[in-house]
């Protein structure tokens, strides 16, 4: 059989698939609901803070009463069990995945639950990775939420595309940093999200300043923001700005993002609270 091109119209494999682009919607397990919002967390590069953006809104989901999960789509680059500290396998019941859960009961599911060693390569092609993606929807029981946060990959490729097209998305958190590349970065998140009929809730900058610690004078080492003016020409809420953290950084290398404090973020309340 040869590599799968996403063009239904002109493939004579019987595989099941056919939709638009050749993506069908993804079911969720028979065994779980998801009473408010599925959120995805997006960047039009990588390395600009995804996993800790999502990891974030999980924990101010989590402090706020409302039962949190994570799908970490990030298949080729999963970080999520890391940074919560999820060393043990996920676990099979009854032919169904289960998710691992933290300390504080956060759901979570990575390919790094999955596979013998966290540190071997993914070495497959898009519509694999993609596949194994809407199997986390699909095949893993999450019982019964109130809201889902994706880890999305960088970029706007199969797992992007598939994610959209396939889950019941509701709306994304754009995450970019200060460089002169955030308004390119941007806007190819923010059109991609127009082109896919998604709502955007928010901007994250993330590494936006480091703070002195002897005089408090924020040194912008990446230049200076232009987040606020970006964000009001999308129409689109700033909801935070991360400093580059030392203490932050540390409690993710020590799998202790529970631990953080809840003002990182300092606007995320506001989607709780106005935006469902």
């Amino acid at each position: 059989m040869s590599e799968c091109t996403h063009d239904c119209g002109s493939c004579s494999q019987d595989c099941g698939k056919g939709g638009e682009n050749g993506i069908q919607p993804s079911h969720l397990h028979a065994g779980s609901m998801i009473k408010q919002k599925v959120i995805a967390v997006v960047s039009g590069k990588g390395g600009v803070g995804k996993s800790l953006v999502t990891s974030l809104m999980a924990v101010n989901s989590n402090r706020r009463g409302f039962k949190t999960a994570i799908l970490d789509a990030d298949i080729t680059g999963p970080s999520i069990p890391k940074v919560f500290g999820a060393t043990s396998k996920a676990k099979y019941q009854d032919d169904t995945i289960m998710p691992n859960v933290t300390k504080n009961g956060i759901e979570i599911m990575s390919l790094n639950l999955l596979v013998e060693n966290e540190t071997d390569p993914v070495l497959w092609r898009g519509p694999v990775i993609a596949g194994v993606v809407t199997q986390f929807w699909s095949d893993v029981n999450w019982g019964e939420l109130d809201y889902m946060f994706v880890d999305m990959p960088p970029g706007t490729g199969d797992v992007p595309l598939t994610v959209f097209q396939s889950l019941p998305v509701d709306g994304i958190i754009i995450v970019t940093s200060p460089q002169e590349l955030v308004s390119m970065i941007v806007e190819k998140a923010v059109n991609m999200a127009k082109l896919m009929n998604i709502p955007i809730y928010g901007i994250v900058e993330n590494m936006s300043y480091v703070k002195c610690p002897d005089c408090g004078k924020e040194i912008k080492v990446f230049g200076e923001s232009h987040i606020e003016d970006i964000a009001k020409g999308y129409n689109v809420p700033v909801l935070g700005k991360i400093p580059m953290i030392p203490e932050l950084a540390s409690l993710c290398d020590k799998g202790e993002i529970e631990n953080v404090d809840n003002e990182i973020i300092p606007k995320a309340d506001d989607i709780f609270k106005a935006k469902y």
